[in-house]
Order: structure tokens, then C-alpha cells, then sequence
């Protein structure tokens, strides 16, 4: 309550003529300098000194606590009032300024502890400083050089790994990352380029790890499981790569040891490695006839006498499975290996069971595994939810995954980082609420997406300084018209995109925008829209009931029953689960196509109402920050039109 009305009343007077780029994030804390903060000099005391609108604060430090945990008291001493965090060491301390910060003011005493203890963003940055999907522009932490050459209109970069670093960014992505307690970074793509093993990145990493360190972040590392063939390790072999990249050759185990001894002696607290192995082009262990969990096991007895992790993904398909409906396929491979995974292993899974759509069941492979640790990854970069061209805040997806997935059944959780090169980090304005989201999320996974969406708003727009409060909204309705159209936006992109059902229609390699007829004999079925959706004369929809790709079996009770039956399957998932005639009639009356016609309105209707209260907010909003937010929105609109036009056309044509 306390922090919207602080909303409300930092509405009341807010900016027109300041220009705003959005670098600030949520990190919008006006220099004070007034507060006398006493105990460790540490960055939470730097952070209380110069931010904090109290009189005094105390820092203390108790190791019997909890790692991580902080303290919050609030205690009053002759007259004035005394803060004091506690806390097991000076991370924690600082994630208890950040929180006294957030909070503004605390009338009660807090004791707050993170829920996951891994809570970790993944960067799919490539070494020439380009993002698989990214949004934002290029990467802050690899930089590349233009080759001169360009592959359909797009320049094609190449490593430069001689660039400088920029500490300064570093920094602030470091603090940004402690305020809403993130403490680990991937720093490159999953589909990793061997070269990320080699000297001269390596050095890289260990100045990347010195600055993040104080904010409490460890870095890790996306390995191509063909490493040793290509790079030397240290001391090993004589500085020389090895033959193979068998996961059961000794010189291979001694590599990665090598290798990994390598790496801890200049980063002692290296976090271990990411791998996404025999998936989509990627080398591993298959290519040897071994098996996932003989692949985890060499790189996980490799990092474990430093304390290092694995976290190996189960995005595999068309590999051992080749044929099978895809979203069965992570299951197959892995259910029969549950139990053969050290115990540093940790099996990372996509929220789905296909690949980050706008609406998914959640993946059934949290329900089969059940003696291997198990970490969810989520998408914060939105590559089939508009990308950083629509405002999409994806907290009520995430919420979505959690009442399915109990939070107590992981160790962590990862997030595909939306973070680039550009003013604002994320592309959009909004974006960045997906990063904070994650963030707060991670911490807390009980956190309403309202919440959230409310401290959010509050911090980014809350205090943007003055204007003439006659020109302003209502503060109050400015801050309910802008929840709103946050809470609501992404259940209008599945409108909009792909309702009841329907899924991975986009188009074909940029996944924006739409194909739903989309085939290409030169590329896997499974990358082709058609094969989703399967509209034909007689109806449109996946069967993957027991009597079709029987997907449904791999589902926990009451959920494997509810989604089998046509009569109990909710209509969000219809067309995920059943293939349906052209006429049969959902709960409102209306046929298959009938409904997808209201929803398709309905989305795009949403945009156009998201449009109206961006037009009425002007006032309370800086001019930079709403132009480009008004700019996105207009191209959102068109874009959730084309949909709706492409798809009903499309569909349109199966029914007589």
C-alpha cells in the first residue's frame, strides 16, 4: 500500500521536458547523501550513503545467518530513527540496502531469504558480439568487427576479442543485476563456439569475474562439447587438443580436467559450465554412442573438487528420437537416465515442452524426473512474444509455469537474457520489466505479477520529476490504466497470435510474424508450422491424446486424464492437445474458427485499447521514454493485425 501511494504521489508531478533514455533502468535512486551509515565499508554502505533519504542506518554482520538472507529493523534512539540490515556477509547486506531501497521506507521488521539458491541469467551472446535472439543490439560483453561481407542485407561480424572491455557497463549491469538478487551470469550462447575454452577468453572472463564479484554474481560458461579436439589445456598433452571428444577416453576426462583446473586457478569461484549437447547441430555424446548422463558426468567429475556445477539441458529433439511428436521427445531421452547423474549434475528444462511459445502447457518432464536435480529455464528476451517490438510483460506466463511446477522442485532457475548494447538494455521501454520480473521472480516465485508490475512502475516511472499537474492524469488512474494494460498484454499476444492452442506458427528462422503456411522439404518437419497445426478439410489441431502422439501419457494425474479428454482439455490448450472438425463448438457456442475469429478481434482490439492509454498518459510521461514506447505500440498494432488477417485468411480456406 505504502508504495503505491508513493506512486501516486510522485505521479502527481512529473516531467515533460526532460528527456529520458531509459539507461537508469529501475535504478532511478536521486543522490542524497545524507544518511550516516555505520559498520562494514562495503558497496551496501556506499549504496545507504548516497541513496538513502533516512538519518542513520547500521550494517552488522551475523554468520550464523542464512546465505544470502538479510535482517531489517527498525529501531528508534533518542528521538530519530536508526535502519539496521543484518546479514551473513556483505552480499546479503547489500541486497538488504537494495531492498530498503525499494521499499523506501520500513515501519516493520523484515527477515527475507532468497527461495532459489541459483538464480541465473543465461546470455545467448556470440563471441563476435552478435545475440541469438537478441533484441537490443549487440552484446556488452563480446565485441566483434565488421568482416565487410553481408549475408541477405545483414553484416556479418567476426571475433575481436582484442576489443576493450567496458568496465563502466559492466558495472552497471552488475548493480542492476544485485538489486533484484541475480547471482549468476552465462556469459555466451549455448551454442557455443569452442574458442570461448581458449587462453585469450579465458582472461576475459577472469575481468568479467572480478567486477561482478562484489555485486554477489559468479559467472559460467556455455562449453561445445567438441571442445578438446580444437583447444589445448593447460599443461596437458603437451598443449595440444586431443582426438576425440568421447566422454569415456581417458585423455578426454583428463582435458576436462586439465581444463577445468585451468579456469579455477584464475577464477576461483567459477560457477561451472552450460551445455546444450546433440540438439540441433551441437556436438555430444551421441556422436559416440554414449549417453547424456555419461557426458554430464566427465565435465561434472572435472569442476567438483571446486565446487563447480553442470547444468545440462534437455532441449533435444531429432536425435535418438528422430520422428516422434517433438514435445515428447526430452522425456524419451531422458526419463530412462534419472539417477545416473552425479549429484553436481542439473538438468536445465525449458518452462514447455516445445519452445518458449506464448502459451504452453507446462513441460512434463518435471514430473518424470525425480532423482536428478532439476533447474526451469524461462525466456526473458520475448523471441516468440513480439521480440523487443511489442509490450508483452511475461511475470503472468511465468506464475502460469509455477502453479503447475512447484517451486520446490528446483534447485534454480535461468533466464535467456534480453540485455544488449542499446540505451535502454532491452529494446523497449517495457522490456525491461521482463528482466526485473525474472529477477524478483527467482527470488520469490510467490510474488504476484501485480506486484511486481506495481514496484516496477513505481521505480521506472514513479519519480521522473515535475510538470503542470493540470496537464497530468489523475495519478492514481495513470498507475491503474498502466497495470492494466501490463497485466493484459500477454494474454493479448496469444490472442492475437496463436489462441486456443495453436502454436509455432511464425515464421519461418526469425519467428516473427506469421507463416502459418509454412513448409520447407530443405529443413526438419518439426520446424514447420504445418506440422503443428495440421489444418485440413476435416478440422486443424495436434492430436496428442492416447489415440494420437499420445504426448498426454507423459503427464502427471489428474493432468495426463484432464488433457486427454476433448470434454475436460481446457480450451487454452485445445488445439495443443486435440485435432478438432471445423464445427465442433467450444464453451461460448461458437465453432473452431468462429472462436478463433473473437479472439484474434479480441487481441487485436487489446492493442488498440494499450494504444489509448499510452495517448492519455503523455502527460505523466517523459517525452523520450512515450515517443519510443508510442512507436513500438503503433507497430504492435499493425503486426497483431497482420496476424489476425494471415491466420484467418489461412484457416479460412479449410472451411467450406
Amino acid at each position: 500500500m505504502k508504495r503505491l501511494t508513493l506512486f501516486v504521489l510522485a505521479m502527481v508531478f512529473v516531467t515533460l521536458a526532460k528527456a529520458e533514455d531509459g539507461h537508469q533502468l529501475w535504478l532511478r535512486y536521486q543522490p542524497v547523501n545524507q544518511a550516516k551509515v555505520t559498520g562494514p565499508e562495503c558497496l551496501a554502505a556506499q549504496e545507504l550513503r548516497t541513496y538513502f533519504q533516512g538519518e542513520n542506518a547500521t550494517l552488522r554482520i551475523d554468520p550464523t545467518m542464512e546465505e544470502d538472507a538479510y535482517r531489517l529493523e527498525v529501531k528508534s534512539e533518542n528521538g530519530t530513527e536508526n535502519c539496521i540490515i543484518t546479514a551473513k556477509n556483505e552480499i546479503g547486506l547489500l541486497y538488504g540496502a537494495f531492498e530498503l531501497l525499494r521499499q523506501k521506507d520500513i515501519r516493520t521488521n523484515v527477515y527475507n531469504k532468497p527461495f532459489f539458491k541459483l538464480r541465473i541469467l543465461n546470455h545467448w551472446d556470440n563471441l563476435n558480439g552478435t545475440i541469438e535472439r537478441g533484441y537490443a543490439g549487440l552484446s556488452i560483453f563480446w565485441k566483434g568487427k565488421d568482416s565487410g561481407k553481408t549475408i541477405r542485407d545483414q553484416k556479418i561480424f567476426v571475433e575481436d576479442p582484442e576489443q576493450p572491455i567496458d568496465t563502466a557497463l559492466i558495472k552497471e549491469y552488475a548493480r542492476a543485476n544485485a538489486s533484484i538478487g541475480i547471482n549468476g551470469t552465462v556469459l555466451n550462447n549455448v551454442n557455443a563456439s569452442p574458442k570461448m575454452l581458449s587462453d585469450i577468453y579465458i582472461n576475459k572472463v577472469k575481468t568479467y569475474a572480478d567486477i561482478l564479484r562484489p555485486y554477489g554474481i559468479k559467472v559460467y560458461l556455455s562449453v561445445n562439447f567438441a571442445s578438446p579436439m580444437s583447444i589445448p589445456a593447460k599443461g596437458f598433452n603437451g598443449d595440444k587438443p586431443v582426438k576425440t571428444a568421447d566422454p569415456l577416453d581417458k585423455q578426454v576426462k583428463g582435458w576436462w580436467k586439465a581444463k577445468a583446473k585451468e579456469i579455477y586457478e584464475l577464477i576461483p569461484d567459477f560457477g561451472g559450465f552450460l551445455v546444450k549437447a546433440n540438439s540441433e547441430g551441437q556436438p555430444g555424446p551421441f556422436d559416440y554412442n554414449r549417453t547424456h548422463a555419461d557426458g554430464a558426468n566427465t565435465l561434472a567429475d572435472a569442476v567438483k573438487p571446486f565446487g563447480g556445477i553442470i547444468m545440462w539441458r534437455s532441449f533435444v529433439y531429432g536425435a535418438k528420437h528422430k520422428g516422434e511428436d517433438r514435445v515428447k521427445q526430452a522425456v524419451s531421452e531422458f526419463v530412462g537416465l534419472d539417477g545416473d547423474f552425479h549429484d553436481n549434475v542439473i538438468l536445465q528444462s525449458k518452462n514447455g515442452p516445445l519452445d518458449f511459445q506464448p502459451r504452453e502447457p507446462y513441460a512434463p518432464i518435471f514430473d518424470n524426473i525425480k532423482q536428478t536435480k532439476q533447474m526451469a529455464e524461462l525466456q526473458i528476451t520475448q523471441e516468440y512474444l513480439g521480440q523487443s517490438r511489442h509490450l508483452v510483460y511475461l511475470a503472468p506466463m511465468w506464475r502460469e509455469f509455477f502453479s503447475f511446477v512447484a517451486p520446490e522442485k528446483l534447485v534454480g532457475i535461468a533466464g535467456v537474457a534480453n540485455i544488449g548494447l542499446d540505451t535502454n538494455w532491452c529494446g523497449h521501454h517495457f522490456s525491461q520489466a521482463n528482466w526485473y520480473a525474472f529477477g524478483r521472480l527467482a527470488w520469490d516465485p510467490t510474488i504476484t505479477s501485480e506486484d511486481i508490475a506495481k514496484e516496477w512502475l513505481d521505480l521506472t516511472f514513479g519519480e521522473i520529476g515535475k510538470a503542470k499537474a493540470e496537464k497530468s492524469m489523475s495519478a492514481s488512474l495513470c498507475e491503474e490504466e498502466l497495470l492494466s494494460v501490463m497485466l493484459r498484454s500477454r494474454e493479448a499476444c496469444v490472442d492475437y497470435m496463436m489462441p486456443i492452442g495453436l502454436h509455432h506458427i511464425f515464421a519461418f528462422d526469425e519467428h516473427y510474424g506469421p507463416e502459418p503456411d509454412g513448409f520447407n522439404p530443405h529443413v526438419p518437419l518439426e520446424w514447420c508450422p504445418v506440422y503443428y497445426h495440421r489444418a485440413d478439410s476435416s478440422g486443424i489441431g495436434f492430436n496428442r491424446t492416447h489415440a494420437g502422439s499420445d504426448a498426454t501419457s507423459q503427464y502427471r494425474e489428474p493432468y495426463c486424464s484432464i488433457y486427454d479428454d476433448i470434454n475436460t482439455c481446457p480450451e487454452r490448450y485445445l488445439l495443443w492437445f486435440h485435432h478438432v472438425p471445423w464445427d465442433y463448438r467450444l464453451k461460448s457456442g461458437r465453432t473452431v474458427l468462429e472462436e478463433m475469429t473473437f479472439r484474434y478481434n479480441r487481441g487485436v482490439s487489446e492493442v488498440e485499447d494499450f494504444l489509448r492509454v499510452w495517448q492519455e498518459v503523455k502527460p505523466n510521461i517523459d517525452q523520450q521514454r512515450w515517443e519510443e514506447v508510442q512507436a513500438r505500440l503503433e507497430h504492435q498494432l499493425d503486426n497483431a493485425k497482420e496476424w489476425r488477417k494471415t491466420c484467418l485468411d489461412y484457416f479460412g480456406s479449410f472451411t467450406p
